[in-house]
């Protein structure tokens, strides 16, 4: 991997992570992170749409008028959301009927929108396909650390799988399954990350 690439890669999953550096993507992280199945869907969709949109508009940016591309920049997006929603309802109903509405949002999410007009117009292909895929892993990284203690404190389950200690003396934490429980866990990440990031730089 070159040097470029690799900084572009290490910008999208931590340097300029795009939901804790830029606060991006939350309505997500708030809605579908108290079952890590549902994070992983809709980690999928991002990736894939994020890469896909980046590509496609990097292939077209010289050919898509100035003043319309933002309009054209958009029904990119919904063709590759269309695409995920599709393949999510065909390959699992239940989980497509609780994160439908987040799927359709991927149209208007601001990590995606903001890559595309911000990187993906401005350059090839090759660095705006690892842009795309590296801002997707960097949102992924975060929904799936929050998932990942939402999903056995309010449920006391991981991936649907009863943990041992929910049988033994674990007591569910409410709080965590609602909308407040992924405020706290993304709050903390929040500030864990930015105080090592912080701290490299200060040393730097």
């Amino acid at each position: 991997m070159s040097v470029r690439a690799r900084d572009i890669f290490k910008a999208g999953l931590i340097g300029d992570n795009p939901v804790y550096r830029q606060v991006l993507g939350i309505c997500s992280a708030l809605a579908v992170t108290n079952l890590l199945a549902n994070t992983l869907f809709m980690c999928f969709g991002v990736v894939f749409t994020a890469t896909l949109t980046n590509v496609t508009v990097s292939l077209l940016r010289r050919h898509i008028p100035k003043r319309v591309r933002m309009i054209a920049q958009v029904l990119i997006i919904a063709s590759y959301v269309m695409m995920v929603d599709t393949l999510i309802r065909a390959l699992n109903p239940d989980i497509h009927r609780f994160i439908g509405p987040y799927v359709g949002l991927i149209i208007t999410n601001c990590i995606i929108m903001g890559r595309a007009e911000a990187f993906a117009a401005q350059n090839p292909p090759w660095p705006s396909l690892l842009d795309g895929l590296a801002c997707g892993l960097g949102y992924s990284l975060v929904l799936i650390a929050i998932a990942l203690v939402r999903e056995p404190m309010g449920f006391g389950t991981l991936l649907g799988i009863p943990l041992p200690a929910r049988e033994l003396w674990w007591h569910s934490w409410t709080i965590m399954l609602m909308p407040p429980g992924a405020f706290f866990m993304l709050a903390i990440l929040t500030w864990i990350a930015r105080s090592r990031t912080g701290a490299k730089e200060t040393s730097a």
